[in-house]
């Protein structure tokens, strides 16, 4: 897997302060990107353990409040499994950090395990997936154009933490 960007600071793709890793490759191709540069799944660098350390040492500070995975495309077959040893990495040596990840794929898609070999279990270790589609939703009141996600589906394993089925649905 190759990577666009690890953002050390970002607020803008979940709440409170967060790390961001940018994933190489997507199949979408959706109108209006943001980041067109990261379809291609050979752009940037190769992701592996210096990277996986890295993103651990960013989300140590007590003010960092988890991880976000965009791109890109981390639901990509092709990216599922750095993206699964990283988000297993993050679970293990620091269960305090929430993990968001925005993909283009459907929650239904990934539950069913019809994108990749990985679906359910990448699923199984996040907290928030944002899912569907990228498409700019139009306000008529006002001159500004907002992306707007298909749906916000929110991930809670069974009580007594991570292991369990996944409870929850899609929100609409």
């Amino acid at each position: 897997m190759n990577y666009a960007d690890i953002r050390p600071i970002d607020v803008a793709n979940g709440p409170g302060v967060r790390v961001s890793l940018f994933v190489s490759g997507c199949p979408h191709r959706c109108p209006g990107c943001f980041n067109p540069e990261t379809w291609d799944f050979q752009y940037g660098q190769g992701f592996g353990e210096e990277q996986v350390r890295s993103i651990l040492d960013l989300l140590r500070p007590g003010y960092i409040r988890g991880l976000t995975l965009l791109g890109g495309e981390p639901m990509a077959p092709a990216n599922q499994p750095e993206v699964l040893f990283l988000v297993r990495r993050v679970r293990q040596e620091l269960p305090g950090r929430d993990i968001w990840c925005y993909t283009g794929y459907l929650y239904e898609e990934l539950a069913a395990g019809r994108v990749g070999p990985l679906d359910r279990e990448l699923l199984h270790e996040l907290d928030v997936l944002v899912d569907g589609p990228f498409f700019w939703s139009r306000r008529t009141s006002a001159s500004v154009s907002v992306a707007v996600p298909t749906s916000v589906s929110w991930m809670f394993p069974v009580p007594g933490g991570r292991g369990g089925p996944l409870v929850g649905q899609p929100q609409d």
